[in-house]
Formats: C-alpha cells, sequence, structure tokens
C-alpha cells in the first residue's frame, strides 16, 4: 500500500523537486518514508525558522521553489518569519506540515502541538493554506501550488495534512502526473499603446526589479533600443551588466537619481513594486515619478498599487519585453533629448563618485575583494553595513547573484540558512558567500552546524562591530539614549571552530584575499571574522 505521505513524495518528483528541508518529529515522520527511496535530497536545519530561509535562498539561485517538510504547532510558528520574508519578496516557498487529526481538528484538547488553526497562523504569509481533507484532494493541492509558481506572482504556499490524512490509502494516486501552466502573455492592444508611448519618448527610463530578473536578455535589449537608463531594485541586480553604458544600479533612494527619474517624460516598470525599501530606504519620502507611468507585473492588484500608472499590462516580464520590443521595431522612435542615455548616465555616477563616505568605500573594497577573488561568487546579505552599502555602489554581472534581508520584510539571521540554500540551489559548485553582522548571525548561529553536517562550502563572511551598530547611530540621531544596541560579543572563531567550520580573524585585503582562497578550496563551510574598526583603517 502506498501511503498519502509516500504518494505526496512521489509527486513533488514529478514536480522537479531535488531538494527538501525539514526536522523530522513525531508528527511528520510518515511525510518520510517515502523520502528515502526518491530522488530528493534532505538536508536538516538547527530551526524551522532555518529551514524557510534554506528555500528562500534556494528558491533565489535555482528558480524552483523550496520545499520543506514542517512539524505541527511550533514548527508551524517557528517557520512563519522566513515565510514572511519570501512573501515579502514573491520568493516560491512550499510549506508542507501536518495537523492533528481530523476529528481532532480545532478540538482545544490539549493534544501534542496542538493550535486552534494554523491556517489561520499562516494566513498573512502565504498565498493560501489549505487543509488536506482526504488523499484524493492532494494531486489538486500541489497543482494549485504550482500553478502559482509556475505563472503568477510566486508567494509561500502552505499545505496541511492530518495525520489521519498521512497514512490514508493513497494507491490510485500513484500515477498522478503533474501540471503545466504556462505564464500569461501580452495584450496586443495594451502592447501597442504602451510602445506608442514609448517610441514617442524623449526622455524614457526603465525601473526594473525582481519579478523580470528572468528577462535580462529582453529588457537589455529594450533599453539599448530606446537609449533608456534602467535602475535596478535590489532583486534585480544583475538584470543588466555591471559596466553597461544604461546601468543606473541601485540607486534610487539618493537625491541625484531622483532628480533624473523626474526628468523622464516616460517611465516603464516592470517586475516591481515601486514600495518603499526599493525606493525610499531613508523613509523620508521624496520619490517621485511626474513622467507618464507604463506598469507591467504578472499581478493585476500590484499594477495599481504606491504609484497609479497611466497605463499597465498584465503579463509575464519576459513575453512582455519581447512583445514590446517587436513592436518598436515597426515603428520610428522619436529623436531622444541630446544628453539623455548614456550621457546622462555617465553624469549621474560623476555626481554620486565624491558623495560616498569613508565608511561606504571601505565597505565597497570590502564586496570588490570577495568579487575580485572569487569572481562567479553569489552573495546572501543579512541586514549589516557591508550589505547596505553594497545596495547602493555594488553592481553584478547575472541576476539571481545579489540578494539579502535588509529590504521588504527586514529579518535578521537571513543570511547564513539563506546561502545554505543557495549553495544547494546553484548547484555547480561555485562559491556562496554569507554577508552578515555579528547581531544577525548570533539569530541563526546553529546553522553552521548544519552547513558542516550537509558539507556546503559556503563561506561565512561576518562583520563584527560588536553590537546593533546601525540602530545604535539611529538611536543617537533621534536623541534617544541607546539601550539594548551594545550586546554581548561572543568568540565566533571559537564557536564556529568548535562545530567543525574553518574559521580565521583578517585585517586587511591581502590577508582576505588569502582567507577566500583557502576557504573556496575546502569541502566544508568557513568562518572569516572582518573587525570593522580594523578594516576602516584599510587602503586598496
Amino acid at each position: 500500500m502506498a501511503t498519502c505521505g509516500e504518494v505526496l513524495v512521489n509527486l513533488l518528483e514529478s514536480y522537479g523537486v531535488d531538494q527538501v528541508f525539514g526536522i523530522p518529529g513525531v508528527h511528520t515522520v510518515e511525510l518520510y518514508r517515502g523520502l528515502a527511496r526518491s530522488s530528493i535530497r534532505h538536508v536538516t536545519p538547527r530551526h524551522e525558522q532555518g529551514a524557510g530561509f534554506m528555500a528562500d535562498g534556494y528558491a533565489r539561485t535555482s528558480g524552483k521553489p523550496g520545499v520543506c517538510f514542517i512539524i505541527t504547532g511550533p514548527g508551524m510558528t517557528n517557520i512563519t518569519t522566513a515565510m514572511g520574508q519570501a512573501y515579502a519578496d514573491s520568493i516560491p516557498m512550499l510549506v508542507i506540515s501536518s495537523v492533528q487529526a481530523r476529528s481532532q481538528l480545532g478540538g482545544g484538547r490539549g493534544k501534542l502541538h496542538e493550535l486552534p488553526s494554523q491556517s489561520a497562523l499562516v494566513a498573512g504569509v502565504a498565498a493560501f493554506s489549505h487543509t488536506l481533507m482526504s488523499a484524493a484532494e492532494l494531486p489538486g493541492v500541489l497543482a494549485r501550488a504550482f500553478a502559482l509558481f509556475q505563472a503568477g506572482r510566486p508567494r509561500p504556499v502552505h499545505i496541511e495534512i492530518p495525520l489521519d490524512v498521512l497514512v490514508e490509502n493513497a494507491d490510485a494516486l500513484m500515477g498522478s502526473a503533474p501540471v503545466s501552466v504556462a505564464r500569461a502573455g501580452a495584450a496586443p492592444a495594451a502592447v501597442r499603446q504602451m510602445s506608442r508611448l514609448l517610441a514617442a519618448a524623449k526622455r524614457p527610463l526603465i525601473l526594473a526589479g525582481g519579478g523580470a530578473i528572468d528577462a535580462a536578455p529582453e529588457l537589455t535589449r529594450l533599453a539599448e533600443t530606446l537609449g533608456a537608463p534602467m535602475a535596478l531594485t535590489i532583486n534585480a541586480k544583475g538584470l543588466l551588466p555591471a559596466a553597461h553604458p544604461l546601468l543606473l544600479g541601485s540607486t534610487q533612494s539618493l537625491a541625484a537619481t531622483r532628480a533624473m527619474v523626474a526628468e523622464a517624460d516616460v517611465v516603464l516598470a516592470i517586475g516591481t513594486e515601486l514600495a518603499e525599501t526599493d525606493y525610499d530606504v531613508t523613509f523620508a519620502g521624496g520619490f517621485e515619478i511626474p513622467g507618464a507611468l507604463l506598469r507591467v507585473d504578472i499581478d493585476p492588484d500590484q499594477t495599481v498599487r504606491n504609484y497609479p500608472p497611466q497605463m499597465a499590462l498584465v503579463a509575464d516580464a519576459t513575453i512582455a519585453a519581447e512583445a514590446l520590443l517587436t513592436e518598436l521595431n515597426r515603428q520610428p522612435l522619436a529623436p531622444r533629448n541630446t544628453g539623455w542615455g548614456a550621457a546622462r548616465v555617465a553624469r549621474l555616477w560623476a555626481e554620486l563618485a565624491p558623495t560616498w563616505d569613508a565608511a561606504t568605500r571601505a565597505q565597497t573594497l570590502l564586496l570588490h575583494t570577495v568579487l575580485e577573488k572569487l569572481p562567479d561568487a553569489v552573495l546572501v546579505g543579512d541586514s549589516t553595513q557591508p550589505v547596505y552599502s553594497g545596495n547602493l555602489t555594488l553592481n553584478l554581472e547575472h541576476p539571481r547573484r545579489w540578494f539579502n534581508s535588509s529590504t521588504g520584510y527586514g529579518t535578521l539571521g537571513y543570511a547564513l540558512p539563506a546561502a545554505i540554500g543557495a549553495w544547494l540551489g546553484r548547484g555547480n559548485g561555485q562559491p556562496v558567500v554569507c554577508l552578515i553582522g555579528d547581531g544577525g548571525l548570533q539569530f541563526t548561529l546553529p546553522e553552521l552546524a548544519s552547513a558542516v553536517e550537509a558539507r556546503i562550502p559556503v563561506i561565512v563572511l561576518l562583520w563584527n562591530n560588536q553590537g546593533y551598530e546601525e540602530i545604535k547611530k539611529y538611536m543617537l540621531n533621534r536623541a534617544i539614549e541607546p539601550v539594548g544596541v551594545d550586546i554581548y560579543t561572543p568568540d565566533f572563531i571559537g564557536i564556529a571552530k568548535a562545530m567543525g567550520c574553518a574559521a580565521e580573524s583578517i585585517d586587511g585585503v591581502e590577508p582576505l584575499r588569502a582567507a577566500l582562497q583557502a576557504a573556496a578550496a575546502r569541502p566544508g563551510p568557513t568562518l572569516i571574522e572582518v573587525d570593522q574598526e580594523r578594516w576602516a583603517l584599510t587602503k586598496p
């Protein structure tokens, strides 16, 4: 007899799932009955939040949904923070949990791990939550989940399976086939109207977000066809290559870039929420789009949020960009304003160069050193100072190589487990570097043991400033006496070595290069500690 749990594993394989993150428990063992016989790899984090962050990082580098097996009750409360981060950044994540038997749902009888309603708990951090009331529902609800991942705005999905349904006879479902759903096309009439507006523009500009990263080649050609400068959100870094003459980087929160956006007569926003943490990290307001705004998004609701457009197109970013290119090639383009395009972008970078303060330059040097030594590395960041600097100053050659938790939901502790997942999702053995502060690392420090156990050679670059430095500055700037920010700093080198990691402290560019080279050659994780004060004295 094949149980519902076994059929689930079989169906996940058929959808191309090759990785699951989870911590087995008494309420989830039936999910594992068929796992050992499958081709799916399992990694055990040290906390369910770590499972969610690993799934998130895996999804960002692989482009496939990250999958978690999570136990009833505390497992679900633990993973909700990670689901919140994935929800905010539109990351595909499938959370499969157990739940009390059908006859006991919401019973309040004090059963092990009992909650009044797990679905209600995750309602705000999931696209949907479904309770499987019979094994026969399984193929249909998985089809719903993967339809969302394939063709909609990808966000976490939660499927909970009652304990009695997990062991239900599901022999009849073993032949169930996966469902494939194509993404939305671009309405021809809307494409024609948008292309006419873009063709007539004298100062066009493109704002591209994380929802457009798979359209990098098409959007590059579109920008070049229009001579349109392109600004990227943090999650879209690399969509336009670093040295491209039309690249504005991710500098939209700076006054000089905002002034340039205000000069544009037509702005095409594609795959972006136009949200605060992408365009207003100072939280002071002031990002304005006075020109005609055209929006392209896979989510109809999002096309009218934050900045209402003159017109919008609901479509896949790649399909929309291809359609716009085709239409633009059929019509003449208006002459661009003298000094727009690459010339205006060059002027912007010349304006910005002298504005970086010493701390920003020092932290950018750290990041450039990493990429100089490990040019193919993925950099996974937490909320920490070098990440804030890199969000502004660093440009990448390809997408899916820079992402972090300093925007959107903004959780601490994200980078270490997400980097583990990112290495697994990348699947080519290339380096993955975790950028994290001493405060953030203490949130998920036990996941070093997960990396050791799974032999994942993630490189943890620890920025140590002995506390929550940015929050301390924020308090002082608001005339608040700092409380709770000067936290105890443990011996990270000793802890990392005790967990089985290689670990060392460095204090300059050459020692960092040597440490990175050694770390990249190891089969397991490495922690490299950088003291903020000593690094501030470093010269290129």
